[in-house]
């Protein structure tokens, strides 16, 4: 908590109204990869308390779907669904609902247990996740963001991502803590769902 309240953004959200510090790092990122552009639909994995949401509405000024398997206090042009991003039954629900998304993020994280193989490879499955939600909900030529915690599974992860998106870089923004391992993986152009490839 100390450390909190020395934080810089963790103060500039109080002061300007997000929900997280974090949501200084979705506008970091848009402003080197423009990643939402207005009227965007955009849809936020793992949104929980809403910060991206927050951030994604201010850029986008269209749609914004929510997800979580926590409840998130609702935010006006907002839509928010509980569910579990892991879940076949989730995406089923998403897929309903939203038709060619321009925008998928996730910048969800697991539950830290202290040991770091395990927490890493956490990371890796919940990314894995949101790819899969990713391909099944963007329209070609759309955009995905995802953290990740950096370690030996990450190199497959983005061969997996490449597989479906013309444009992949791995981003660090300023409002990343420095001791932090996250990352962000920033891909854009969506090459649209391969057939044969499998969701789940």
């Amino acid at each position: 908590m100390a450390r909190r309240m020395k934080d810089h953004y963790f103060k500039l959200a109080k002061k300007e109204g997000y929900r997280s510090r974090a949501s200084y790092k979705l506008k970091q990122i848009n402003s080197r990869f423009r990643i939402i552009k207005r009227g965007d639909t955009v849809v936020d994995l793992g949104a929980s308390p809403g910060g991206w949401s927050q951030v994604s509405l201010e850029l986008s000024g269209g749609r914004v779907v929510a997800v979580d398997i926590a409840p998130m206090k609702p935010i006006e042009g907002v839509e928010f669904f509980k569910g579990d991003i892991t879940s076949a039954t989730t995406v089923k629900k998403l897929k309903e609902h939203v038709k060619n998304a321009d925008v998928v993020l996730c910048d969800a994280a697991p539950n830290l247990s202290g040991r770091w193989s395990y927490d890493h490879a956490r990371s890796i499955e919940l990314a894995e996740s949101a790819l899969r939600i990713a391909r099944v909900l963007l329209k070609p030529g759309g955009n995905f963001v995802v953290k990740v915690f950096q370690g030996d599974m990450l190199n497959d992860y983005l061969n997996n991502v490449r597989e479906s998106f013309r444009y992949v870089k791995l981003h660090a923004p300023r409002a990343s803590r420095k001791e932090s391992a996250e990352i962000y993986v920033i891909s854009k152009k969506f090459r649209g769902l391969t057939p044969w490839k499998s969701i789940f």
